[in-house]
């Protein structure tokens, strides 16, 4: 195979780590800034937003988001997201990746302010105004996923390919991080200005009017980003093994390339039309299913049952720290300190366990193995929320031991199965199906992130109807939460053995693309196996 190999993609494969390198890791990981940004910021607005529109001063607890109103709010997004990464996944692979590349920045651009801006007669109408742009927002980042993974892994060398994939998603931690600075300085600044009592001392004037523009604010920061990343992204060449293996053109895909590597390369036209005659299945075909198809299923549901725990665990930290007693009761706070407090320690969680856990997986995936961080990861997040719900009422007075066990879970996820469930689809399927399985997997992620969200909702209600937030039957409770999440975590380490090793290999040797047309079966499924090498 390796006679048989384009020079252009051999060049990539070989290419000693350059400055393209790092500016395409830059303009693709700026679009994972933002969607973190976006997909984790409406969690440190929801409870503002209840105080806000829903309040009622007859009641001794502030307002909340009633349990429909908050399962859009925290869903719609997500809805939005499993579409785009479906459409623009398979999009990517009809039309090429940088041609849908700028759409989808654009579209979150756009509708980043459109959130900021939701307006209504009623608190109805402006959270409908609101769930409308947060859905197509998240069509916008659901088209980011499958486009910055497989343009990212399409352009990296061989040799140091994960650390490349894997250093664009972990950007998400640093949105993750931004979101909680923005909204810390945000609410602190309108904090100082305008004076508010506690719920508890005066109902009425603990909300102040001008509170309505902190979430706004938050909101439209999210454009920020991703607007001073879209002219670098317009102005990056379309990926060499699209332009020679699904579009067939080795001449542009020779000449793209050599401008980018800055070194002279052939156009082999009769090696890309022997690779693209030998390898033409379809997605829905029994050949992809025999080569490909429990890695497909592999990918896919372990982004599910990841997502289920990871999102529920970072959309509703507030809860999780109101209900050990690490932030005060809302009736003790105003609405804007309320905001403050909630971004402050999601801040810290995402600064101690969120950042370090994505980048160990960039310093190490190309050492140790997608396979073993993902195991690992799995592991050791199962353990952790185990030993959280156990003695869990030994953490409500311990609530720094609380903290670093928590942030633990948050680590391993990040050093492990967050990282490697978008890494690992964008390197074991065709070219020319690359972008669409990458787009299938993210989209049974999302579905999993969905059931999380919506499922955390009503199951972390206090079993004790008078604790329950207004308008929400009694849960089961945090305590009895955990050990579900950490089941969920456990499926996972057996649904990673369906998912093969791709460590230091090509991506033409991981699918057999630049095999000839009576090329050696064994061969190809060797270079494929479901177990670890």
């Amino acid at each position: 195979m390796a006679n048989n190999q384009l020079g252009v993609l051999n060049a990539l494969d070989a290419a000693k780590t350059q400055w393209y390198h790092f500016t395409a890791i830059v303009i693709a990981g700026m679009g994972f800034f933002t969607d973190a940004y976006d997909l984790f910021g409406i969690s440190l607005i929801t409870k503002l937003l209840g105080r806000i529109y829903y309040t009622n001063e007859n009641h001794p607890k502030p307002g909340t988001l009633p349990p429909n109103v908050a399962a859009a709010v925290n869903g719609t997004a997500f809805v939005g997201t499993l579409a785009g990464q479906l459409f623009f996944g398979w999009l990517g692979d009809k039309l090429g990746r940088k041609r849908v590349y700028g759409l989808t920045l654009m579209l979150m651009v756009v509708c980043s302010i459109a959130s900021g801006l939701s307006f209504g007669k009623s608190p109805a109408g402006v959270m409908t105004t609101l769930c409308f742009f947060r859905f197509w927002l998240g069509f916008g980042i659901g088209g980011d996923y499958p486009l910055s993974a497989t343009i990212m892994s399409e352009y990296a060398n061989k040799k140091t390919r994960g650390a490349f994939i894997a250093a664009v998603f972990a950007m998400q931690g640093f949105g993750i991080l931004t979101g909680g600075i923005v909204a810390l300085i945000v609410s602190a600044s309108f904090d100082h200005a305008y004076k508010a009592p506690p719920y508890s001392v005066n109902r009425k004037d603990s909300t102040a009017p001008e509170a309505d523009y902190i979430w706004r604010i938050i909101l439209m920061f999210g454009a920020v980003p991703a607007l001073l990343t879209y002219y670098w992204r317009m102005k990056m060449p379309e990926t060499a093994r699209y332009t020679a293996l699904v579009a067939r053109n080795a001449k542009q895909a020779a000449s793209d390339m050599s401008k980018v590597l800055q070194v002279e390369l052939e156009a082999e036209e009769e090696k890309v039309e022997t690779a693209s005659s030998s390898n033409s299945f379809g997605l829905f075909t029994k050949e992809f299913a025999r080569r490909h198809g429990l890695h497909l299923l592999g990918t896919s549901v372990c982004w599910f049952l990841l997502d289920i725990a990871y999102y529920s665990n970072n959309l509703f930290q507030k809860d999780i720290f109101t209900a050990i007693g690490w932030l005060p009761k809302a009736a003790t706070m105003n609405a804007i300190h309320e905001v403050y407090r909630v971004a402050a320690s999601q801040s810290l969680i995402a600064l101690c366990g969120t950042i370090p856990g994505y980048w160990f997986t960039v310093a190490l995936i190309d050492y140790i193995g997608r396979f073993t961080i993902q195991l690992m990861g799995f592991f050791f997040m199962t353990v952790f929320m185990f030993a959280l719900a156990i003695p869990y009422h030994h953490w409500l007075s311990n609530n720094a031991g609380f903290l670093i066990m928590y942030s633990l879970t948050f680590f391993f996820a990040n050093f492990g199965p967050n990282a490697t469930t978008f890494v690992v689809p964008a390197e074991i399927f065709p070219a020319r199906l690359r972008s669409t399985c990458h787009g299938i997997s993210a989209a049974a992620g999302k579905l999993g992130a969905i059931v999380g969200a919506l499922g955390f909702l009503y199951a972390a209600q206090s079993t004790n109807p008078e604790e329950t937030d207004q308008g929400y039957p009694p849960g089961i409770g945090v305590k009895n939460t955990l050990p579900v999440l950490g089941s969920i975590n456990c499926l996972g380490i057996f649904f990673t053995l369906l998912v093969p090793e791709s460590k230091g290999k090509s991506l033409e040797e991981l699918t057999g693309e630049n095999e000839e047309a009576d090329g050696n079966d064994k061969q190809q499924a060797s270079s494929t196996q479901t177990l670890p090498v």
